[in-house]
């Protein structure tokens, strides 16, 4: 992990928050890592209909939450598994907002798109995110004004600045069937505007994408705050720009994600409000 730079947001150590994240994304990828080799034989719970839970997530969210509780025992937690139990968020505290394994459908599948993502937050600010691919072992990592990082290199978004030769990533709206129509239009916009649009089904591996350049912009119509803290720290610590569909700088939060360079940041946000 490359040495943190830059103004401390609070009175925590940006760094020390970092490494631990790192820490916990990795002991969680130690569970997921276990369970590759059965993952046919694993039992499914439905959270809806399109959303599934297994014991891989569980445990792999419990051991993520024992690394951090064991160095920092009064910092709360915002997990997928857990988020019902979540508290609020208080004034001067400490947040760790944990997706424990981020494409469960494609882990189950075998296809190779999922990441532990663990987002960290300080008196509210976002101030360290780790985005851990489990399949290809690449560890993204940002820190609030000491930029975004896959392993000693530094991560910026890409220069493209014509929709036509971009090549842009989303999330189907699976979860929430009302916003297909509307959804519908806006990638056949994007899709006649541009080389190309992939669905990887991992949103924490898209905003990883965005941020390194590999993909030229980004949107989904709907995700979770675990789906992207960390992610929305990267893409800005890369030098891009993440708001929801409206132009809002991006919470943590349930909502909409835009993100790209400024260019295609902007161009996406009239293709989604078209109409």
């Amino acid at each position: 992990m490359p040495p943190t730079e830059g103004t401390a947001p609070s009175r925590r150590d940006a760094r020390a928050l970092l490494a631990l994240a790192c820490q916990a994304a990795e002991a969680a990828a130690e569970v997921i890592r276990a369970a590759e080799p059965r993952r046919a034989n694993l039992d499914w719970r439905e959270k809806s209909p399109v959303d599934f839970v297994t014991e891989v997530d569980v445990l792999a969210e419990a051991r993520a939450i024992e690394v951090l509780s064991a160095a920092e025992p009064n910092a709360m937690f915002l997990a997928e598994e857990s988020a019902s139990a979540a508290p609020s968020p208080l004034p001067s505290a400490l947040r760790f907002v944990i997706d424990p394994l981020d494409g469960t459908t494609n882990f189950l599948h075998g296809l190779p798109e999922y990441a532990v993502s663990i987002g960290v937050e300080v008196d509210g600010v976002l101030t360290a995110g780790v985005v851990l691919h489990v399949p290809r072992n690449e560890c993204f990592t940002a820190a609030l004004g000491a930029g975004a990082w896959l392993g000693d290199t530094r991560l910026r978004v890409s220069n493209a600045a014509s929709p036509q030769r971009a090549l842009m990533g989303t999330g189907f709206p699976f979860k929430r069937p009302e916003d297909i129509p509307q959804y519908i239009g806006q990638i056949s916009r994007v899709m006649a505007g541009t080389s190309g649009v992939r669905r990887a089904g991992s949103a924490s591996v898209d905003l990883t994408s965005v941020a390194s350049g590999r993909l030229d912009g980004f949107w989904e119509t709907y995700l979770s705050p675990w789906d992207v803290a960390a992610g929305i720290l990267m893409i800005r610590e890369a030098g891009g720009v993440c708001t929801d569909a409206e132009g809002r700088d991006s919470q943590v939060t349930f909502g909409s994600v835009v993100a790209g360079n400024a260019v295609m940041h902007r161009w996406l946000l009239d293709q989604l409000q078209d109409g």
